[in-house]
């Protein structure tokens, strides 16, 4: 059993990894069959465990399974619950899809989905199948899925190189670090036998496989790369929970290496020692840099050696980290820690013994205190700096000549307050005193101007206070003593100090990298305007580094165009844009301080969510210099991906929306036809019929069915033509002051024919205030109530039509006598072409009146309301005039 790290005493639970692990909770498990080729026998697997987990009493159904024609497969098919697919329309052919909906719908404890990394036809609601599971998962529901390795997307180049050939279809590695993963492994000579027997293509195409992508030192190399994915996964997963339960030690089931980057020249040939290591011994790993308070003090070659060597690290293969320490073996040995690292690469740059020994060896001390990690040291180049640069960096490093001024100041006040409280003062407590400016110093200043702080303290202490005064000589051995005990706590105090005050500088800049991660993800989570969050993204990525920034996405017919800038005056010349239309295919950092079109002064980084580039973000200063730090590459990514997902939800929403739009349109398109064929069709058949018995002679029966039917057909089609209308958004109002009683009389008199068989009461007093209205569009609702009333009351009953005043808002009601609305489904009468079963909704019509009503009643500032009668059984259809609408006082003019 492995021994606690002595660095992780407390071995407390890592705080990433429980929440990871609470984001799990309610969330379904996916386990994934993974293999090395076609054919090795993974979907045959997940049916098997499938049917196992079904007879013992687990709730199963088969997603969705693609069995080739394989017998065995078909067979073990048979008795399990299949969910049946959806039909999709796509450029002429129908292609069967998983239903999401049904399985959602059936809510199984278990779907098994066959070919993770499947395409879904144009029209789905999601592009990828994985993101079908996704959403199974976060339903709650188990899925066993099946993979081969060609489709991991960080391996899809790799496959390529030997196989020649190239997958288009491709899973994002995060979905395998989340997943149970199983491999369904067999030799390479098996796989090829059951090729030649037919068992995984066709005779004729099985002949082209085996000359091609089943070559056996093709199988073995995929056999190789899916068992090292699997070790890698498995890997993961047992670190995040040693993690979450806080126990120490390595835990190296596989071997986890850390490069240590520096600012020395041949920093570059460290990483690639690293990457030469980590292939060896077929483990991840990662480049790490130390941000010190030295860091600050770094030239701009050594920034760009750095900036390089983290891009070089990034092409090969690492994962890059960037840590803050207060010093580069704390920081190392914190890193080694929490990664659990077994290998570790150091550069060692040629000192001197006497500098090695005043200032001790970085990599002796990582060797010492660093148990159970394996320490490659490899020889680096001393740098060589000009006199110019070491006049530079020594002034930087001894401090400025205003904190030794300070300094020397604060030392004279403190003399100066010692001398007048010395008669009531002991030598002791005037030493302490002295120990104000050296920790002032120190605070301020640095570790170099609160030693001289020290000195000149004691020797201030001496000359002023020390007998004789007034000389640096020591009469009693005694006080020479005191002049080095405080000397000697004034060195501490001043390393104790400094060395604090760089912790809480590194703190400063971490807290504040942190807040501008939370304010940015802050300010663009609450946007919905995609425009204006591409705007913002430029202006904080502007203001957070101080450079200039652009962001390109694609547009249809123009490919990539400038979405927003930080500034107006930006410019982009051929070689930028090449640079950025490569970051955009190739998802890749291009342009300044990147491998590729590095002679663009603008610097592309992709923006990726959802395994698709979304746009491009470029930076570039003004100076023309290195667009980013190596220190501030870490935070530029954490911002191009929180841009990433904002902008991946915005095209969602959009998407949605379109969705919604067709499906809406779609829906109106079937339900018109319907209306077409049926409704329309009824009273032109009646027409025609009375029309051709016109040729025996007119009778007032048949001239009365004309009229019928044609005003029947004539209300038809002026319903279609106002929707219509609501629906292109053409409805021109023209407000008016209007009398209800009039209005409602009006339309009384023109729906008699509509009302035949029902007794009408107006009870709509003459004294109710005017209303500011569209008199026509209001004349329609009217009609189309008193409609609706006449077809759905029973016969022979009274409709009434309502009106009153109260508390600030006029009531408009039609009420009729029948059966009424099933309570709760109230709102739905109002929604295009609905007509409600089971109530007095159910006659025959077009189901386009009261969403007309409707319409038009919000267009005019109305609201409409639908309930049923409380007195008596019925439906009441409400208009309602809030008090903005009602006319208090009438213009003379007005009233004429």
């Amino acid at each position: 059993m492995p021994v606690s790290d002595p660095g992780n005493s407390d071995n407390r639970p890592d705080p990433d990894a429980l929440l990871r692990q609470a984001e799990q909770e309610g969330r379904g498990k996916l386990k994934i069959f993974l293999g090395a080729a076609p054919g090795v026998g993974k979907t045959f697997e997940m049916l098997s465990e499938g049917a196992a987990r079904r007879r013992d009493g687990v709730d199963v159904v088969i997603g969705i399974v693609e069995t080739h024609g394989r017998v065995e497969t078909e067979r073990l098919t048979r008795g399990q619950e299949i969910v049946p697919r959806r039909d999709v329309a796509y450029e002429g052919r129908v292609l069967a899809e998983m239903d999401i909906d049904a399985i959602l719908a059936r809510a199984p404890r278990l779907a098994l989905v066959d070919e993770l990394a499947h395409t879904n036809a144009s029209g789905s609601r999601h592009p990828k199948r994985y993101q079908d599971v996704e959403e199974l998962l976060a339903a709650g529901i188990d899925v066993y899925s099946t993979i081969n390795i060609q489709h991991v997307e960080s391996l899809n180049d790799i496959v390529a190189s030997f196989t020649r050939v190239r997958v288009r279809e491709t899973v994002p590695d995060r979905i395998l670090e989340l997943a149970e993963i199983e491999v369904v492994d067999i030799p390479p000579d098996e796989l090829i036998e059951r090729l030649k027997a037919g068992k995984v293509y066709l005779p004729h195409e099985a002949t082209r496989a085996l000359s091609h992508f089943f070559s056996k030192s093709n199988l073995s190399a995929l056999r190789e790369l899916a068992l090292r994915r699997a070790a890698q996964a498995v890997d993961a997963q047992m670190l995040d929970h040693v993690r979450a339960i806080g126990i120490g030690g390595t835990w190296a089931g596989t071997d986890r290496i850390v490069v240590a980057i520096n600012e020395l020249p041949g920093v570059d040939g460290l990483v690639r020692a690293a990457k030469r290591v980590a292939d060896g011994l077929h483990g991840p790993w990662t480049a790490l840099f130390i941000e010190t308070p030295r860091t600050a003090h770094f030239t701009d070659v050594q920034h760009q050696r750095v900036a390089a060597a983290m891009t070089l690290a990034t092409q090969l293969g690492a994962a890059v980290a960037t840590v803050p320490a207060a010093s580069v073996v704390e920081g190392i040995q914190g890193f080694l820690i929490h990664a659990r690292a077994t290998q570790l690469v150091v550069g060692k740059s040629r000192r001197s013994r006497a500098f090695e020994f005043i200032h001790g060896s970085i990599v002796d001390r990582l060797i010492r205190g660093t148990s159970g990690v394996t320490v490659h040291v490899l020889p680096m180049e001393t740098e060589t700096r000009t006199s110019a640069l070491a006049w530079r960096r020594s002034k930087a490093g001894w401090g400025s000549p205003t904190g030794y001024a300070i300094t020397l100041a604060l030392v004279a006040a403190i003399t100066t307050v010692a001398s007048a409280l010395f008669h009531i003062l002991d030598l002791g407590n005037v030493a302490l005193l002295y120990l104000l400016p050296v920790m002032v110093a120190a605070s301020l200043f640095g570790l170099r101007t609160g030693l001289f702080a020290g000195i000149a303290s004691s020797l201030a202490y001496n000359f002023f206070f020390l007998p004789p005064v007034g000389t640096l000589s020591i009469s009693n051995p005694e006080n020479l003593i005191s002049i080095f005990v405080l000397l000697g706590v004034a060195i501490a105090t001043s390393q104790l100090t400094s060395r604090v005050r760089a912790q809480a500088d590194l703190a400063a800049a971490s807290a504040q990298t942190n807040a501008t991660l939370a304010g940015f993800l802050r300010q663009l989570s609450a946007i919905n305007d995609p425009a204006v969050a591409a705007r913002m993204i430029c202006d904080d990525v502007a203001q957070v580094f101080a450079v200039q920034s652009v962001l390109l996405a694609p547009t249809t017919g123009a490919g990539l165009t400038v979405q927003a800038a930080s500034t107006a005056d930006y410019r982009l010349d051929t070689m930028d844009l090449a640079a950025a239309n490569w970051a955009f295919d190739a998802g890749a950092a291009a342009g300044k301080g990147s491998a590729t079109l590095a002679a663009s002064e603008w610097l592309f980084q992709p923006v990726k969510a959802g395994g698709r580039t979304l746009a491009v973000l470029g930076i570039a200063r003004e100076n023309s210099g290195d667009p980013v730090r190596a220190d501030q590459l870490p935070l530029l990514t954490s911002l191009v991906d929180q841009s990433a997902l904002v902008l991946e939800r915005l095209r969602l929403e959009t998407e949605m929306r379109d969705v919604d739009a067709v499906r809406t349109r779609d829906r109106l398109r079937a339900a018109l036809l319907s209306s077409v064929s049926h409704d329309l069709r009824t009273p032109l058949t009646a027409v025609i019929a009375a029309a051709n018995e016109l040729d025996h002679g007119a009778t007032p029966d048949l001239i009365a069915t004309i009229k019928t039917e044609a005003a029947r057909l004539n209300r038809f089609v002026a319903n279609l033509l106002d929707m219509a209308r609501v629906e292109a958004g053409a409805l021109k109002l023209n407000i008016e002051a209007t009398d209800l009683s009039d209005a409602v009389a009006g339309a009384a008199h023109d729906a008699r024919r509509a009302l035949e068989g029902h007794a009408v009461r107006l009870d709509v007093p003459p004294d109710l205030p005017l209303v500011r209205v569209d008199p026509q569009l209001l004349h329609h609702c009217l009609l189309n109530l008193l409609d609706n009333a006449g077809r759905y009351g029973d016969p022979g009953t009274e409709i009434v039509v309502e009106g009153r005043h109260r508390y600030g808002e006029l009531r408009l009601a039609v009420l009729d006598h029948g059966a009424g609305l099933p309570p709760g489904r109230e709102a739905e009468v109002f929604e295009t072409f609905r007509r409600l079963e089971g109530s007095d909704r159910e006659i025959v019509g077009t189901g386009l009146g009261l969403a007309i009503v409707k319409a038009f009643a919000e267009a005019m500032g109305m609201m409409v309301e639908a309930g049923n009668r409380v007195d008596e059984p019925g439906a009441a259809f409400t208009l309602v005039f809030p008090s903005p609408l009602i006319v208090r006082n009438v213009a003379p003019e007005s009233a004429i």
